[in-house]
């Protein structure tokens, strides 16, 4: 086979249905034996919800989900994503498994051969492929051989482990509870958040009548096994908000701890570490989720560019180098939003709330919060000498005829060239890029990347200028292994 992705999670799918409807030979591994709708996340951010638009998934999840346009973590600071330049201004609230079962329907579609019931063993590589022992729920071994292999398979990560990449970190926060329950009074506000010296309290909507809350009691840090009652989580709400709001009928109730890790390779050979094998963060923000499917789509495109011989290997170090740094980022912003959220003293509490009022003032700080949390500021680094816009997420252009976005003609998961009289140019590389005009006005020629980012943009270019723009990107013509 060509690709073998170990973990049916979010990040797993996203990147085997991508992988599978590119004409790649997938098989996605999967530890549970049948699917799981225990959902830690429940946040859906913008970029992610362009990533799911251009895979035609995003109006099903809108549908579903419900949209919060802004929220107050704490004191005056306002984190409003309503300004977003984007057609999804706003965080989607929904639970995790809605999304993997979107996503496990396109990768069932797509072909993907998914085995559930089996572990991840051992992992052995050479210079031509990966070969992966697996251990399936009736006792029975085998070994597996693919080019490639993804290990998505969460923070204690088997294929991490079984590689010796290191994992370094701290814990972030021990004992949160969360509950999907059912309320008598609806919070005061569509995201409800307190925080005092016993603890913090969340409250989210799923839009159905149902809430996810969200609760730490600094006073009780009981294991992450420890059982959880609901009544253990109407204590700590009374005592944070003041008022449990009736709530009853927990459909869902579990315990976690969160680390603050990131291992300082997502590459070792031919085998890649995506999602919270290559991550984990403070639930703070919840952008955990999103950061993996964004690593999906990264990856995925550029997996299938080698082994279709469009591009040389180099192009796969370039997944290091542009969602490294990403996660990094994830870290610090979610262990800031976490150290205000947990501050311990009064002192302190004051100061946040203080610190708070300060930053609404400066609503430039407020606006690029909103950017950096909902993933729309994330750019990647272009060559010295590129277009300023080259590796800058592309927003969804109008064009002229059918389709008439960029996130439509992104569908296809194919490069999308962008410009006027510029089909002719591109005709020999049919296969591997769409061409399309913008509706009005003057732009610049873009070649914009599967994943929404321009690889190549300039002014005007001539003929020329364009063919060595997708020799560059999509290899000489003829040179596939479709």
């Amino acid at each position: 086979m060509d690709v073998l992705v170990v973990g049916a999670g979010p990040t797993g799918l996203l990147l085997a249905g991508d992988l599978a409807s590119s004409g790649v030979e997938v098989t996605l591994l999967e530890r549970r034996d049948h699917e799981s709708n225990l959902s830690r996340a429940f946040t859906v951010h913008a970029r992610t919800i362009e990533e799911l638009d251009a895979r035609g998934l995003a109006d099903e999840l809108l549908r579903i989900g419900t949209p919060i346009q802004s929220f107050q973590p704490f004191g005056r600071l306002h984190i409003d994503f309503s300004r977003l330049q984007t057609r999804f201004p706003f965080m989607l609230i929904t639970p995790q498994w809605q999304v993997e079962r979107l996503l496990l329907r396109r990768a069932e579609e797509a072909g993907v051969t998914m085995t559930r019931g089996v572990r991840a063993t051992g992992i052995r590589q050479d210079p031509d492929g990966v070969d992966v022992d697996v251990s399936y729920a009736d006792g029975t071994t085998a070994t597996l051989r693919a080019r490639y292999l993804v290990g998505t398979d969460g923070a204690r990560s088997t294929v991490r482990q079984s590689l010796g990449i290191p994992f370094p970190g701290k814990s972030a926060v021990r004992s949160v509870m969360l509950a999907d329950v059912l309320l008598e009074r609806e919070p005061d506000q569509p995201l409800n958040f307190a925080s005092n010296e016993d603890g913090y309290t969340f409250f989210a909507p799923f839009g159905d009548g149902w809430y996810r809350v969200v609760a730490w009691d600094r006073q009780r840090q009981s294991p992450a096994d420890a059982p959880v009652t609901l009544e253990e989580v109407r204590d700590v709400t009374r005592r944070t908000i003041g008022d449990d709001l009736g709530m009853h009928d927990a459909r869902w109730i579990s315990r976690f701890h969160s680390d603050e890790r990131q291992a300082p390779r997502y590459r070792q050979g031919r085998v890649f570490l995506a999602g919270d094998a290559a991550h984990v963060h403070s639930p703070a923000g919840g952008m955990g989720m999103n950061t993996g499917m964004q690593d999906a789509a990264n990856l995925g495109w550029k997996l299938a560019a080698v082994l279709h011989g469009w591009a040389g290997d180099g192009l796969l170090d370039s997944y290091q180098s542009e969602r490294h740094p990403v996660g990094r980022m994830v870290l610090r912003v979610s262990h800031a939003l976490l150290t205000a959220v947990t501050a311990r003293s009064a002192a302190v509490r004051r100061l946040r709330v203080w610190g708070a009022a300060v930053i609404h003032q400066l609503r430039v700080v407020e606006a690029h919060a909103a950017r950096g949390i909902s993933g729309i500021s994330i750019n990647y680094r272009a060559p010295r000498g590129s277009h300023p816009l080259a590796g800058r997420r592309v927003p969804d252009l109008r064009l002229a005829g059918e389709p008439s976005r960029l996130y439509e003609a992104l569908r296809q998961g194919k490069f999308v060239l962008v410009g006027r009289d510029i089909a002719a140019t591109a005709t020999p590389w049919a296969g591997r890029v769409v061409t399309a005009s913008p509706a009005a006005g003057l732009h610049p020629t873009l070649l914009v990347r599967p994943d929404g980012y321009a690889a190549w943009a300039a002014e005007d270019p001539n003929p020329d200028e364009v063919r060595k723009a997708l020799t560059r990107w999509l290899g000489e013509v003829g040179n596939h292994a479709e």
